[in-house]
């Protein structure tokens, strides 16, 4: 592999991280040393979730995508490829094809995490009941 056609980068959401490095190619996606199909058995979803920036610019057979992920569920991983994918692609074409990802929603960061116990209270922000008298 050259210097110039590896490109890197990363995507995170919720306690997922994705490290994602694409190269030029003919479409292979794998993920933790998988198949795409073997990693996402039984969700679709995600499988089409995280190609939807590949699939909007019209180049799924011309790159090669080897993802590392790992914390969080299927989910917020597959959330997190997307965002490192996109994040690539960025780098990877010119300024138009960034401003499409971008109004697409490819390019932001879902920071939502689950907010931490405070004590005192059951959960985050669950109160035991109160009684005046």
């Amino acid at each position: 592999m050259e210097k110039s056609n590896l490109y890197k980068n990363v995507g995170r959401r919720k306690s997922s991280i994705a490290k994602v490095n694409i190269i030029s190619g003919s479409g292979n996606i794998i993920v933790n040393d998988r198949s795409v199909e073997d990693y996402f058995q039984n969700n679709s979803k995600s499988r089409l979730f995280f190609s939807s920036p590949l699939s909007s610019l019209g180049i799924q057979e011309k790159f090669d995508i080897v993802v590392k992920t790992n914390g969080g569920g299927v989910n917020g991983q597959a959330q997190a490829i997307k965002l490192a994918i996109s994040r690539v692609l960025c780098q990877l074409i010119n300024k138009e094809n960034s401003d499409k990802l971008k109004s697409e929603g490819f390019l932001s960061r879902d920071c939502r995490c689950k907010e931490r116990k405070k004590y005192g209270l059951k959960k985050a922000r669950k109160a035991p009941q109160f009684s005046k008298r």
